[in-house]
């Protein structure tokens, strides 16, 4: 069987990154309304340290963001973009997609977009806060001229557009975070985080599994983790630099791997195993 990817790729992989500044605190009542802004860590420190990582092994990444960042950080945002890395929604500010009207969703997706644009930022993809979609989300994001989406879910289609899910044990935070001990447990990971080593582990065997399976994985990190797990992901990085030069992965952001699809739709038939479970997290 023929590879579906570039040059013949045994796989592809996109590595992406979720969340920027204080919008998921603000989000999931962290972070008092009324505290000033501007200065989150996540973007004055972990930014340029993931920047730096990524610019030492010529790889570009996704970055998934709440639209809210256009207003608080609109340099930041510039200056992922004049790297060559690719800026998608996250949401205004972190809401969990899942739970939105259709109205409330439609409202939320223009805002983001129209507040992206004023940036010089057209905004191609869509990552759920929480994971999940609403029946009606791929036509909607189909309507405004995106291409794809990456929610939970286990295999690569299209769907009116590109589908691009990521699995919840290829996210950093899901190994860590004592808010995902449920989840850990649902999916048999244990309730205990397994913390940087088990992220490693995690995400070294998604690289695998794409080149095993000629398929496309998305890795899921976020920049405030960096300092965390700042060697584990420059050995993952390592890993995606080695295989894409001799060939073997085609590493690449997602609105690349989602217009290869779109072109060659008959190779991507099958419609995406989505997860619409109860499970919501905040990721």
């Amino acid at each position: 069987m023929s590879s579906p990817w570039p040059d013949g790729a045994r796989g592809a992989v996109s590595i992406t990154f979720d969340n920027l500044g204080e919008a998921a605190e603000l989000e999931l009542g962290l972070r008092a309304a009324a505290a000033p802004l501007g200065d989150h860590y996540s973007v004055t420190t972990a930014l340029p340290l993931v920047l730096a990582l990524l610019a030492d092994v010529g790889l570009q990444a996704t970055f998934f963001v709440e639209g809210v960042n256009a207003e608080i950080y609109p340099e930041a945002l510039r200056a992922v973009h004049a790297a060559g890395h690719e800026l998608a929604y996250h949401a205004w500010c972190h809401e969990d997609w899942s739970t939105l009207t259709p109205a409330a969703e439609v409202a939320n997706l223009d805002r983001g977009l129209a507040a992206l644009r004023t940036l010089g930022i057209a905004t191609l993809g869509l990552r759920p806060p929480g994971g999940l979609l609403n029946a009606g989300s791929c036509e909607l994001l189909a309507s405004r001229g995106l291409s794809y989406c990456s929610p939970a879910g286990s295999a690569p289609g299209i769907d009116r557009i590109a589908v691009l899910p990521f699995a919840w044990p290829a996210v950093d935070v899901f190994h860590v975070l004592p808010a995902f001990a449920s989840l850990r447990a649902h999916l048999g990971a244990g309730v205990e985080p397994g913390g940087p080593e088990a992220v490693r582990t995690a995400l070294l065997e998604r690289v695998e599994a794409a080149l095993s399976g000629g398929t496309h994985a998305t890795l899921v990190l976020h920049t405030w983790m960096i300092e965390l797990e700042r060697d584990v992901v420059g050995e993952v990085l390592d890993r995606l630099r080695g295989a894409a030069d001799r060939g073997e992965l085609w590493v690449a952001p997602c609105r690349d791997v989602a217009a290869w699809m779109l072109e060659r739709a008959a190779s991507f038939p099958q419609p995406p195993v989505l997860d619409r479970t109860s499970w919501t997290t905040p990721a």
